[in-house]
């Protein structure tokens, strides 16, 4: 016999268990849907990844282009828009054009409520938890050198003597 039909026998012939049928039929006409359930999963498993979070966090402030993210988190633009492009999918960001510049922001303002709970939470369970505020907290600073390595890519910026 398999745990599934173990389960399924448990439920229909259950004794131990008092449950109200009424409620039950109820709360399984009131669940999501499975669609629903598999959406909501990959936005909480994109907000699993500590790069995409520090840009949620930071366009919950407000709408910013790629150039300003990328600098704001110390990360280069390329990574910066990798990961907008994947924000984008889910609807968790949208982009507005503005002539040849392209600034983004969070989808609306269930996005910002789901973070700002999340956050809430997080300093709720853990009160070590700190929010940082101004500059990057240490652990999430720039590897050192990035800074110039990035403006040495973009052609401007002084150039470094390479060590071997």
């Amino acid at each position: 016999m398999t745990k599934e039909g173990t389960h399924v026998e448990a439920l229909e012939g259950c004794a131990v268990f008092h449950l109200d049928p009424g409620r039950v039929n109820h709360l399984r006409s009131t669940l999501m849907s499975g669609t629903c359930a598999v959406a909501l999963a990959e936005a909480f498993r994109l907000l699993g990844d500590v790069t995409r979070v520090r840009m949620v966090d930071a366009l919950s402030h407000g709408e910013l282009c790629v150039c300003d993210l990328a600098n704001l988190l110390g990360l280069s633009e390329s990574a910066v828009s990798h990961q907008l492009r994947v924000l984008r999918g889910l609807r968790l960001v949208r982009p507005r054009r503005a002539g040849r510049m392209v600034y983004y922001a969070l989808d609306d303002q269930h996005i910002t409520h789901l973070f700002q709970e999340g956050r809430r939470h997080v300093q709720e369970v853990d009160p070590s938890v700190s929010d940082v505020k101004g500059p990057l907290a240490p652990s999430l600073s720039p590897v050192p050198g990035e800074r110039e390595r990035r403006a040495e890519a973009r052609g401007g910026g002084r150039r470094q003597a390479v060590r071997p």
